[in-house]
């Protein structure tokens, strides 16, 4: 049967499926969305109907984010709380966040996307938990966007329901109320969320955080999430603040709430996870909670930890990699997430703790897993999805990395995808968008960012 594409000539194809196999002269055969063959020098590929070089490249599976505030890139290194806190951060950017809409929140995840796409992103989630009142449907506005780029995404309905006169962090106009939420999830499971493999679209259940909506609201989301056979996703141990917040409001450890209300399973996964002890560690691998390392943003706002990446791998968490929102990290970049993560994991527990082929697995299988995909995402395998990147290895920056072109991909750089493919569609083809309107939607999307900043 002859292939709809086919990728050929890497200098070396990383497959990531169970045998970890590495492939000189790699290519990747794709038959409707799906990896449908693999092979290395010595292998006759298939015809096909199109074929795009990977010649002087390293070819990986896609990376997955597993934790974005795509909408923030609307305040990104917004000036008076460059040098904040945590809660003060948020406190300081609540106010322009509830000038959120529909078109904002278009714009803002086809730049969100667009970027990551360059940076070799093939699925993202988001966690959009800003709903101001009359801002019409902003997840519904996002996945238009991801679907003209042709990206693989998970939304999550996030959600508020606490606000300052009820001892939370936002303002009146960013919450709503139990029933008000749940009741928009659900609608939005039914209209957008696809089980099936392959999906371009699957939404999860997200309320922000322990301090930023009631314990009912965790549970009822949690009951929800399994009626509706959907996953769920929070804020978790991200400052040592929630510890002090837990301890005061409920009585217990942030971990403890957050098993009191029903989310200790794998069908959560997290976001950053710095500061569980060992014990908590061991009882989330146990469960099979997900986590979303997302280190360039633990080291510009939270807290100044560092996740403990190497125990909560070693206890059986299913760790991914996120870049978090672009008011925190201000660089939607996957790749320099996979290099940061290295990078600290090094720093945490020494040289030999972290390399760039763990960094890689956190970033495809690790993802995967977090999303419930395992298998179906983050590994080049007949029957995967065909989402992959080919990565550049030449010119100045490469000059004489001649010995592992995976250990060089992290370790020189910075490095951009050259082509980025998505059910087996190229969204990024020599370093550029395939999908037209970049330069309108940049004049679209200052105009946005402007208005929601107040300037002029």
């Amino acid at each position: 049967m002859t292939a709809d594409l086919l990728i050929t000539g890497a200098t070396l194809l990383v497959t990531m499926d169970d045998e970890r196999r590495e492939l000189p002269g790699g290519w990747v055969a794709v038959q409707d969305g799906l990896v449908s063959a693999v092979g290395g020098a010595q292998d006759q590929p298939p015809a096909a109907q199109e074929e795009l070089s990977a010649q002087d490249c390293l070819v990986t599976p896609g990376l997955i984010n597993t934790h974005h505030h795509i909408y923030q890139n609307l305040t990104r290194a917004y000036r008076p709380t460059t040098r904040a806190s945590l809660f003060d951060w948020l406190t300081g950017l609540y106010p322009l966040w509830a000038g959120l809409d529909e078109e904002a929140s278009y714009l803002s995840a086809w730049v969100g996307l667009a970027e990551l796409a360059l940076g070799g992103c093939t699925t993202s989630t988001d966690h959009l938990y800003v709903h101001p009142r009359g801002a019409g449907d902003l997840i519904s506005a996002e996945i238009s966007a991801a679907r003209e780029l042709g990206m693989r995404f998970h939304p999550t309905r996030g959600s508020m329901s606490l606000s300052q006169k009820d001892g939370g962090l936002p303002p009146d106009s960013v919450v709503q109320d139990d029933d008000e939420i749940l009741a928009d999830s659900e609608a939005l499971v039914a209209r957008h969320h696809d089980p099936s493999w392959g999906a371009m679209v699957r939404i999860a259940l997200a309320p922000c955080s322990p301090f930023s909506v009631t314990p009912e609201l965790m549970r009822r989301t949690a009951e929800l999430a399994e009626r509706l056979d959907v996953r769920l996703h929070t804020h978790l141990a991200e400052d040592p603040d929630e510890d002090l917040f837990a301890a005061r409001t409920f009585g217990r450890r942030t971990i403890d709430q957050f098993e009191e209300v029903g989310w200790l399973t794998d069908r959560s996964w997290v976001a950053h996870c710095i500061y569980p002890d060992d014990g908590e560690i061991a009882r989330l691998g146990a469960a099979g909670v997900g986590v979303a390392h997302c280190p360039s943003s633990n080291m510009m706002i939270g807290g100044g930890g560092i996740a403990p990446v190497r125990a909560m791998r070693a206890a059986g968490v299913n760790v991914g990699l996120g870049c978090d929102g672009s008011s925190s990290t201000d660089s939607a970049s996957l790749w320099m997430e996979a290099r940061n993560a290295m990078l600290v994991g090094r720093l945490r527990e020494g040289p030999t703790a972290m390399g760039a082929r763990d960094a890689l697995e956190i970033a495809t299988l690790g993802s995967a897993a977090c999303l419930g995909r395992l298998g179906e995402l983050g590994v080049l395998r007949p029957g995967a999805v065909a989402d992959l990147v080919c990565w550049p290895l030449t010119g100045l920056a490469f000059a004489g990395a001649l010995t592992d072109p995976v250990e060089a991909w992290l370790r020189c750089g910075p490095v951009s995808a050259r082509h980025t493919v998505v059910a087996g569609k190229t969204v990024v083809r020599g370093g550029e968008l395939t999908a037209p309107g970049l330069d309108d939607v940049l004049r679209r999307h200052s105009a946005a960012a402007a208005r929601l900043q107040r300037l002029g």
